[in-house]
């Protein structure tokens, strides 16, 4: 190296990630092997869409990174590393510009990669980025039809008046009339400043006026007592997810246990995305299945308006599937109905993606009922009606039959209780390759409608054996493990050679689904109850089965591809078609092939990681 001393550039080196990590010997190897380079302030080190064949590190001085839409990536200064996304004169995904005076040590693309061949954790240092950049194209998504980023403001700038507020002591009449004269449907109940209950004109209808209680008795008489709150700093976006999912109107802000105000459903009507809240209210006042299929076709235009504004992939899964929850519930109360009350107490359970709340466009059925023990033969008929009923009328609401038949129209898959903790002891005790791969979907497990109490021993059940059985969790590593990421050479996509899906890129197969048998096989080992695929990744790495940033880079891979799909799925719903999973790279942007490179490549690393956790060898 001219000019420069090698030991004094050698600690300089050691300073800095990753070559600290590299021994001084490899150092010193490295600082002969380098170039100095001196670049002016304004100065474009690299070029959005320009070959590059150098890996830059800054000595001196300070650069700026942008992406190609002139967002901002990152500033660097000393020890600063850039250059490695687009060796090989690969287009550049960044322009870097010094942005003062700058001294740069530079080595050749060779040199770099014998290095990193050598030293992994050079290697490995720079694959982060990878991660890096996915995180910020997250965040800088092309929106071009995005008009508004209401669901991303806080609550509390929502708010516009103080809480009308009374005392639990207030008659109903006293409250009747201050709702009246403050024009609110709805009450704060308070003792002092805490929140105790709430009071709304339904209850005026339901509890008063329709049972004839006297308007002299106390307002605590018909509240609500302790309801569910938010917070002044949560999202517009989770109010609406709680209000979806929870089939209510009005929602009390508290910081504490002090009520801030209140907000309500009407709040939100500027907002057509605020729909589904509306939509999940009428879906539960349906009087019969034509009502249920008109109302299921509002579902497309408010996830393409849900899609195309500022909700994320996981927000747009829990609207759809809160949707689907409530046209599921209403159609098994309509059973009910219908057929009179059931002989035997039973739960309904939904399964797969509907139970983590990842339903999409055009999920199929997955559901299973559970009975209670002592159910006899001649009461089985009951159960098969409703399930049948339930069951077409999903069809007809636009929700197909599960293709592996999981449904409980299917008597496989209605059963009392101790025939479900037989079968699932068998799939964890005495797992085959084939038994554990049809069965991954059961545990993904949720009550929709029924008794809890024949629910929780089957979670209970599984939280206590699975994490025990080293073979069964090998098979569900395999499973994880083997739907490779469409990744081919040079950067390109693997594309499916045939059928009506030729010449596309499968999303789902070795993407989000890849993610979501990861987390499911790290949950199970280590215990954990939760069934949301983002949920499982959290407590997984707070429970050690996940290195947090392996945590943080399967949560965004997991958000980009589940996101780049309900765009297709979107566009395809507007032109009429059946949504699927199915991309042609034609479809996709720069941007989006970009970053879905880096996403595959997340869930590839986090494939090898199960591999080596868990003995597949011995699996056959």
């Amino acid at each position: 190296m001219a000019d420069v001393d090698i030991p004094e550039v050698t600690d300089f080196l050691a300073e800095h990630a990753p070559f600290a990590a590299v021994p001084r010997e490899d150092l010193e190897q490295l600082g002969r092997r380098l170039t100095v380079r001196y670049a002016r302030r304004g100065t474009h080190l690299m070029s959005v869409g320009k070959g590059n064949d150098e890996v830059f590190v800054v000595r001196s001085g300070a650069v700026q990174i942008t992406d190609e839409n002139g967002s901002l990536v990152a500033r660097g200064g000393e020890g600063t590393g850039f250059g490695t996304t687009a060796l090989g004169g690969r287009p550049s995904r960044f322009d870097v510009v010094a942005i003062e005076d700058s001294l740069l040590l530079v080595m050749a693309s060779d040199v770099f990669t014998e290095l990193a061949d050598r030293q992994p954790v050079v290697r490995d240092f720079f694959s982060e980025q990878r991660a890096a950049r996915l995180r910020h194209a997250l965040v800088s998504f092309p929106q071009q039809d995005r008009h508004s980023a209401i669901l991303q403001t806080r609550l509390r700038d929502l708010l516009r008046r103080a809480p009308i507020t009374t005392t639990g002591e207030t008659t109903i009449r006293e409250a009747a009339e201050l709702m009246a004269r403050e024009q609110v449907s709805s009450l704060l109940v308070v003792d002092g400043e805490r929140l105790t209950g709430i009071v709304t004109d339904r209850d005026l209808r339901t509890r008063v006026l329709a049972a004839g209680l006297e308007t002299t008795r106390p307002v605590s008489a018909i509240m609500t007592p302790d309801p569910v709150t938010s917070s002044p700093d949560d999202l517009a976006m989770e109010l609406v997810l709680q209000m979806t999912s929870r089939n209510i109107h009005h929602m009390p802000v508290v910081e504490g246990d002090r009520p801030l105000g209140m907000l309500t459903s009407t709040d939100l009507m500027r907002l057509e995305r605020a729909n589904p809240i509306h939509l999940v209210g009428d879906v539960a006042k349906a009087k019969d299945l034509d009502a249920l299929v008109l109302l299921s076709q509002r579902l497309p235009r408010i996830i393409d308006q849900l899609v195309h504004e500022d909700a994320t992939a996981d927000g747009i899964g829990r609207i759809i599937t809160a949707v689907g929850d409530a046209i599921e519930k209403r159609l098994l109360t309509m059973g009910e109905q219908l057929l009179g009350p059931a002989p035997v107490p039973y739960a309904w359970i939904v399964l797969g993606s509907q139970a983590r709340l990842e339903q999409g466009p055009g999920s199929d059925q997955d559901n299973a009922l559970v009975l209670a023990d002592e159910v006899r033969p001649e009461q089985l008929a009951w159960f098969e009606s409703l399930a049948s009923f339930v069951g077409d009328g999903l069809v007809a609401c636009g929700y197909p039959p599960c293709p592996g038949g999981i449904m409980a129209s299917n008597p496989e898959w209605r059963r009392p209780l101790h025939e479900w903790k037989r079968m699932f002891a068998r799939w964890i005790n005495e797992p085959t390759p084939d038994a554990v791969l049809r069965s991954a979907i059961f545990f993904d497990l949720r009550l929709l409608h029924g008794e809890r109490t024949l629910v929780e021993p089957l979670q209970a059940q599984v939280s206590a054996t699975a994490r025990q059985s080293g073979r069964f969790l090998a098979h569900l590593a395999r499973n994880a493990a083997r739907n490779e990421p469409p990744l081919g050479f040079f950067r390109g996509f693997v594309l499916e050679r045939k059928g009506e899906h030729k010449d596309t890129v499968d999303l789902k197969r070795g993407g989000f689904h890849a993610i979501v048998e990861i987390a499911r096989v790290q949950a199970l080992s280590r215990g954990l109850p939760q069934v949301n695929t983002l949920a499982r990744i959290s407590a997984a790495a707070g429970a050690g089965a996940l290195a947090a940033e392996t945590a943080a880079d399967l949560h965004d891979a997991f958000e980009f591809i589940r996101y780049v799909r309900l765009v297709h799925q979107a566009r395809q719903l507007r032109e009429g078609h059946e949504p699927d999973s199915f991309v042609s790279p034609d479809e996709l942007s720069s941007f989006e092939k970009r970053h879905l490179r880096d996403a595959f490549h997340i869930v590839r690393s986090a494939q090898q990681t199960v591999v080596q956790s868990y003995p597949l060898g011995f699996v056959t």
